[in-house]
């Protein structure tokens, strides 16, 4: 046999041996997937999402404790906003309105997102009114919002300004947030809805946490 033959054969040979190689590895990958045990035990057929997804608000899977967090909820943080909103133009001091910043950004979008709870569990959404004129002078309303100040308490911090405001503004939102906090422990202890837990442990650390902070800034601390 020449060179050139026999270098032409060698190719051959090792083009046929990487094809054969080639053929055996699909074959055992297509084995593997086919046998690929089913998953079973406890859970194991249940529809979960995939990392990263947004679960559904859906009907069963939240109860009554989770749709009165929200109806109540709602009310509250849109009151909180208000005062917020009044801190932009009569707050003094730079750290009340950057805390007033704070709030309304945290809250607003919470707003949204409880409002869509209710509308996919088909739920009345709270109107924008409610809880506004409906509150007794210990601070609660229809929905058990503790916290929530009334119409008078609004009416005069609207009236005030500069260092009166700051100290009103201050100690209002206290009572509000530990109102708001209580609401989410009990969201935490009763509900079922997970995202809503999830936005109920948020705002006990959140608004903990500004408590705290409007604390120092009234001196208590």
């Amino acid at each position: 046999m020449t060179a050139h033959r026999f270098a032409a054969h060698r190719f051959a040979v090792r083009r046929a041996a990487l094809a054969a190689a080639t053929a055996t590895a699909a074959a055992v990958l297509a084995a593997c997937g086919s046998q690929e045990p089913s998953p079973t035990g406890p859970g194991a057929h249940d529809d979960k999402p995939a990392a990263g997804s947004s679960a559904p608000a859906s009907a069963g899977s939240h109860n009554a404790a989770d749709v009165s967090f929200a109806q109540g909820m709602i009310p509250h943080h849109r009151q909180a906003v208000v005062m917020a909103e009044m801190a932009e133009t009569r707050a003094a001091s730079r750290e009340v309105r950057d805390l007033a910043a704070e709030i309304r950004k945290a809250q607003d979008p919470e707003i949204e997102t409880m409002s869509a709870w209710l509308e996919s569990w088909g739920e009345p959404v709270p109107p924008e009114t409610e809880g506004m004129d409906e509150m007794d002078h210990s601070g609660h309303g229809s929905h058990g919002m503790s916290g929530m100040m009334t119409p008078e308490e609004m009416a005069e911090l609207e009236k005030s300004s500069g260092k009166a405001f700051d100290t009103a503004f201050l100690e209002m939102m206290i009572e509000h947030h530990e109102g708001a906090v209580a609401m989410a422990e009990d969201q935490r202890e009763n509900g079922s809805y997970g995202p809503a837990k999830a936005m109920a442990d948020d705002i006990i650390t959140a608004q903990n946490a500004e408590i705290d902070t409007m604390d120092e800034l009234l001196g208590r601390k």
